[in-house]
């Protein structure tokens, strides 16, 4: 997969994942000490697997311990503390721990694109591991490939709304339980793509998705948190 950025948009290429909906999925998220995936650290990862129309209680989470400190804001957003950092695993050891749990499942992500695979990548770079070479599918792509029509950025308070998705009792930006919130996602994506009687999606540079811009609060203060936009 080739992910091509520009300044306010950016293309992917190089992917096809087919039979949509018949398979089982494994969805993801990332939890970090800023919203920059440039420069910030991972503390968590998430992920549960999914397929549609089932019932499935396979899940993983493990905290990741942080190689800068989190700040006071990021703390209350996430519950994850600087003192959770003391005991957590390396990012080593929890990928490691990652990697077995996705297996060689297609990936779910929800603009991860953007944030979770270039952390990935880097954090990957920085430790001296491979990065993983499943497919991965975002939500946010997928949801602007069938709705040219809409010109806001797809975040993920965007799609809870579109959907009308009721998440109040949810804890939002804890990795696992954001996982939740990408599977109802993706799940009305699924049921739109049957819809148009689409079973495959198949990337090309001709769509462009436009990317998260970082809130001026968090570029004048030195706070930050979750996804950008969420």
């Amino acid at each position: 997969m080739k992910i091509t950025f520009m300044p306010d948009t950016y293309t992917v290429e190089e992917l096809k994942v087919s039979h949509l909906h018949d398979r089982t999925y494994c969805i993801f998220d990332l939890e970090g000490t800023g919203i920059n995936p440039a420069e910030e650290s991972v503390t968590q990862f998430g992920a549960m697997y999914y397929k549609k129309g089932a019932s499935l209680n396979s899940t993983f989470s493990s905290l990741v311990r942080a190689y800068k400190p989190i700040p006071e804001a990021v703390a209350k957003l996430t519950g994850i503390s600087n003192e959770d950092m003391i005991q957590a695993p390396s990012f080593a050891e929890a990928y490691h721990a990652f990697l077995e749990f996705i297996g060689d499942n297609v990936l779910v992500t929800q603009a991860g694109y953007e944030y979770d695979l270039p952390m990935l990548k880097r954090h990957c770079d920085m430790n001296g591991l491979s990065m993983f070479t499943n497919s991965v599918l975002d939500t946010k792509a997928m949801f602007t490939y069938i709705h040219p029509e809409i010109s806001e950025v797809i975040s993920t308070d965007f799609l809870i709304r579109y959907y009308d998705l009721n998440t109040d009792e949810i804890h939002r930006h804890n990795a696992l339980a954001d996982c939740s919130v990408i599977g109802r996602i993706f799940e009305h994506v699924l049921n739109e793509y049957q819809a148009l009687a689409l079973d495959h999606f198949t990337a090309d540079r001709g769509h462009r998705m436009k990317r998260f811009v970082i809130p001026e609060m968090y570029l004048t203060a030195p706070i930050g948190g979750g996804k950008p936009n969420e």
